[in-house]
């Protein structure tokens, strides 16, 4: 007997269900690597950054972000970093990866050139940063209405955040706060003149 094939869906992932899909794993990923800390021997933390040493420098830029000191550390991360990162996925795919790679890299490089000797820094707040000053910085440079929105509703709920720039609270990375903002703010001035470069171009082709 013969019966009709199941219908099958090939088409792209839905941008929502694709932004979640992938900060949903990265944020599992950090819990994930939190409880192995907890359970071996070993502590994973300490392949975060270590200033101004070599060894501290890598995997230490890279692992930073992933790593924390607690439940109550990457509680207070997670929330933002789905928020923020869901947010800028859905307004630009591409910037999003250009921005989280730019920002993972300068603001652990911050941490390594400026935070004091002989400490170790771990967690995602660098990329937080990163994500709430790309987020300020399109809404600025791009002079779209929809990024303009969002930005002014980014400042209204997160936009104490700006004071973590500062060095206020002890033991707290002021350094992959600043680092990490900046990168943020500077990625989307490049993406946006990048686009006006490209669209005069165009325009004038």
């Amino acid at each position: 007997m013969t019966v009709p094939a199941a219908p099958t869906t090939t088409g792209p992932m839905h941008p929502l269900r694709r932004a979640l899909t992938l900060w949903g794993a990265l944020i599992a990923l950090m819990w994930l690597l939190l409880i192995i800390d907890w359970v071996t021997p070993g502590r994973l933390i300490d392949y975060g950054v270590h200033p101004r040493t070599l060894d501290g420098l890598l995997p230490g830029v890279l692992a930073m972000p992933f790593l924390h000191v607690g439940i109550a550390h990457l509680f207070a991360n997670s929330v933002p970093l789905a928020i923020l990162g869901t947010v800028t996925a859905l307004r630009d795919w591409k910037g999003m990866w250009t921005a989280l790679a730019v920002t993972l890299v300068v603001s652990g490089l911050g941490v390594w050139l400026v935070s004091p000797a002989y400490t170790v820094t771990v967690g995602a707040s660098g990329i937080v940063f990163g994500l709430f000053g790309y987020l300020l910085g399109r809404g600025v440079f791009l002079r779209k209405i929809a990024d303009l929105l969002i930005a002014l509703l980014v400042v209204a709920a997160y936009g104490s955040m700006i004071w973590g720039v500062f060095p206020s609270v002890p033991q707290v990375s002021w350094q992959g706060h600043l680092f990490g903002f900046a990168a943020g703010v500077g990625t989307a001035f490049l993406t946006a003149r990048a686009r006006t470069i490209a669209a005069a171009t165009g325009a004038g082709a």
